[in-house]
């Protein structure tokens, strides 16, 4: 697969796009990657994604194929010749599944309103972020990754989200390692993998994106 044939429209501290980085690194596939200011959406982004105009989008043989859930799934149903990220039997398959819905449906809101509130609203905020964490946390119990031994599509649905925690804890002035020392023992496994540690950003650099992004929106 030549790299023209895949491009991928993206904003590098997004954790949903992290995870279509992840995914295309695990399957070794080479990509032209596109950096999108979301602040001034380009016509491609626009043409490419007009019902949501969001990030990621992953173009391929110029068809684009939106949301990153989705996104990762069909990057593993093209590259089938490499590392799955999808469990093979259907049970587990669903469980995996699920469990990334549950990222999807809890995660980022969650995390947004530590960033958002202030004062007692931002301490149930917090309490909110640890009880989802602590679930997840279950999930994963004694096994190395979400699902057993391989790491696969629920682990990376998660992973770009622990490159965010400085800033959440920064923020909200809390540990998320104190609440939940065995999530951050998994984050640290995926850690090893160079699909993980190569995608994943500087924690404090993106902190400082944050500050930046909150001064030019006002958030």
């Amino acid at each position: 697969m030549g790299g023209s044939e895949t491009v991928l429209l993206d904003f590098w501290p997004s954790m949903f796009g992290m995870r279509v980085r992840i995914a295309l690194a695990e399957k070794g596939v080479e990509y032209e990657y596109k950096e999108q200011d979301l602040a001034n959406k380009s016509s491609l982004l626009l043409e490419m994604n007009p019902i949501h105009k969001k990030i990621p989008v992953l173009i391929h043989n110029g068809k684009p194929v939106l949301e990153s859930g989705i996104i990762v799934q069909y990057i593993d149903e093209t590259w089938k010749d490499k590392s799955p990220l999808m469990p093979s039997d259907p049970y587990v398959r669903a469980q995996a599944r699920f469990w990334a819905d549950y990222v999807d449906k809890k995660v980022y809101d969650a995390s947004k309103k530590i960033w958002m509130l202030k004062g007692e609203e931002q301490e149930t905020a917090k309490k909110e972020f640890i009880e989802i964490l602590k679930v997840l946390e279950g999930q994963i119990g004694e096994k190395p990754y979400f699902m057993g031994e391989s790491f696969g599509y629920a682990d990376i649905a998660l992973v770009p989200f622990y490159c965010w925690f400085y800033t959440y804890e920064t923020l909200g002035n809390f540990s998320i390692e104190k609440e939940c020392p065995k999530l951050i023992a998994w984050a640290k496994r995926c850690m090893q993998k160079d699909s993980v540690s190569k995608t994943l950003p500087d924690s404090h650099k993106l902190y400082e994106a944050f500050l930046e992004m909150k001064k030019k929106f006002g958030l």
